[in-house]
């Protein structure tokens, strides 16, 4: 599941995406209604968590006009205002649900999965290749039907070669989405977990699956060519 988390406030967002990203969900970072805006024009995401007080254009405005677009993707508002006037307000607009600051964040969670349940897109196709599969409700990885155990981080890292088989990912894009960092210092710690995800998928005997462009990044696919 890919989620936009969309909060002006860097430390509340990097803390936030980062408990998500344990929970198993692939997290895109924008710090604007108008970096928000951008992220929803190039992706298709499962869920928006949307911050109601943002620099210039309002979280409010910014799901009116997603509503306006016809984009249908659960939104979560988060706010201080808690005047029932307010949370009428954001519900009007289009948001699924509303959750006043401070909270839990075993509640955003909770909200979180409910959304996704009560929406269509709760229960996706398994995305699979070759003999590989992955079930992102239950989270549950299998290669030639046998269950492979991975951490969150190597989760989040097949999660997102998966969704874009066939393609490279560069480096700095597992760190921009799993990290919430630049890729400068951490380099080398994406290439430890993709070698251990690889020692799981592509264990002695099975095809390889897992490709190193070199100077690009990494591919998921059958073979190594393209």
């Amino acid at each position: 599941m890919r989620i936009l988390l969309v909060e002006d406030d860097r430390k509340a967002a990097r803390l936030l995406a980062r408990g998500l990203q344990e929970e198993g969900f692939v997290v895109d970072v924008a710090h604007s209604a108008e970096e928000g805006e951008d992220e929803s024009y190039a992706v298709d995401y499962d869920l928006i968590v949307l911050d109601w007080m943002l620099p210039g254009k309002q979280g409010i405005d910014f799901c009116r006009d997603l509503r306006a677009r016809a984009i249908q993707t659960p939104v979560l508002m988060l706010t201080a205002r808690d005047a029932t006037a307010d949370r009428v307000a954001g519900l009007n607009t289009g948001a699924d649900d509303y959750l006043t600051k401070p909270f839990e964040f075993e509640e955003l969670l909770a909200r979180i999965r409910a959304l996704l349940r009560r929406s269509d897109i709760s229960r996706p196709l398994v995305l699979a290749l070759a003999d590989l599969t992955l079930d992102p409700v239950s989270h549950q990885v299998t290669r030639a039907g046998a269950p492979l155990v991975l951490t969150p981080k190597e989760y989040a890292i097949l999660l997102i070669l998966l969704r874009q088989a066939g393609e490279v990912v560069s480096r700095a894009r597992l760190a921009e989405q799993i990290w919430q960092a630049d890729l400068i210092g951490i380099d080398n710690l994406i290439d430890v977990h993709v070698r251990n995800l690889r020692g799981k998928v592509d264990a002695p005997g099975m095809a390889q699956l897992i490709h190193t462009v070199r100077g690009r990044g990494f591919r998921l696919a059958e073979n190594s060519g393209g």
